[in-house]
């Protein structure tokens, strides 16, 4: 099975060559890397030089700097990646960080997934971030989500969920859709990819903002969306943040903001959360 991996970079002059070095000294070598430099005004354009001019496998494009939105800039960059490749020469899809450092077995660990288990769609390990000295589990209470950085996708299952969404809450969208699909997502916890910085510190957007914006872009309906909202009310202990975070989610909705997710897409994310509902909170 060939891997197609993109990397979309911006100012990542501290961490890319780690996560280059990471996929040089794979056990698997059947691979093809596409690095998207989205305006990078760093050194980031001359350490991905020092990859392609020496290894075959690597390939660059640049684009223009994008405007910096969570969840949208990143897939814009990835898209751009993927149209200059002929799909038809590669079995998975790979979306990875540019700040990332792989275990040296990860390649064949995916594929040897992917070909004993025909349902599987999406594949991945778990993140770990460094702390005091030490490589640590990031935290996220779903240790079964295969996690922005480090996403794996069978190619059929990545064209049959229409590829990836330019929208916050990407990453769990195409989640929902490949299992409503048939298709099952799974994470190798023996896989640990440390994570070298930490996501969302250079983000601009206010965290009530980030959630409410969130749960519109996701299609969760008002009566999903304010569950959730006071489930993130309750995690901070502060009723403010609730409503805080409501308003964000009606100013997208007066403003009718445009969802990158068909009425029967969001149909299956709203039958999803609803599920996920009654058997954590309902007990049904």
């Amino acid at each position: 099975m060939r891997f197609l991996i993109i990397i979309p970079a911006h100012n990542e002059e501290d961490n890319l060559s780690f996560t280059l070095d990471s996929l040089q000294k794979q056990s698997s070598k059947d691979f093809k890397v596409v690095v998207v430099n989205d305006g990078s005004v760093d050194r980031t354009p001359e350490i991905i030089r020092k990859y392609t001019r020496t290894d075959s496998r690597f390939e660059t494009i640049n684009l223009q700097k994008s405007e910096h939105q969570p969840g949208s800039k990143v897939v814009h960059a990835f898209k751009n990646g993927l149209r200059t490749q002929p799909m038809d020469e590669f079995d998975i899809i790979c979306k990875f960080d540019a700040d990332i450092i792989l275990p040296e077995n990860y390649l064949s660990a995916v594929e040897k997934a992917f070909a004993n288990n025909p349902e599987y769609g999406l594949v991945g390990g778990l993140l770990y971030i460094e702390k005091d000295g030490n490589w640590i589990y990031e935290g996220n209470s779903n240790k079964h989500h295969v996690r922005g950085p480090m996403k794996a996708y069978r190619k059929e299952c990545f064209i049959q969920i229409g590829g990836l969404r330019e929208t916050l809450g990407w990453d769990n969208i195409d989640s929902i859709l490949l299992e409503n699909l048939g298709w099952k997502e799974v994470v190798l916890p023996e896989l640990h990819v440390k994570l070298i910085k930490v996501k969302g510190a250079d983000y601009t957007i206010r965290p009530a903002d980030y959630y409410g914006r969130y749960f519109y872009f996701l299609g969760l309906n008002r009566f999903l969306a304010y569950v959730a909202s006071s489930k993130e009310a309750m995690k901070s202990k502060s009723p403010s943040f609730f409503f805080d975070i409501i308003n964000s989610y009606e100013n997208c909705r007066s403003k009718k903001m445009e969802l990158k997710i068909t009425k029967e897409e969001q149909k299956a994310v709203n039958d999803q959360r609803w599920r996920m509902l009654k058997k954590k909170w309902l007990k049904m």
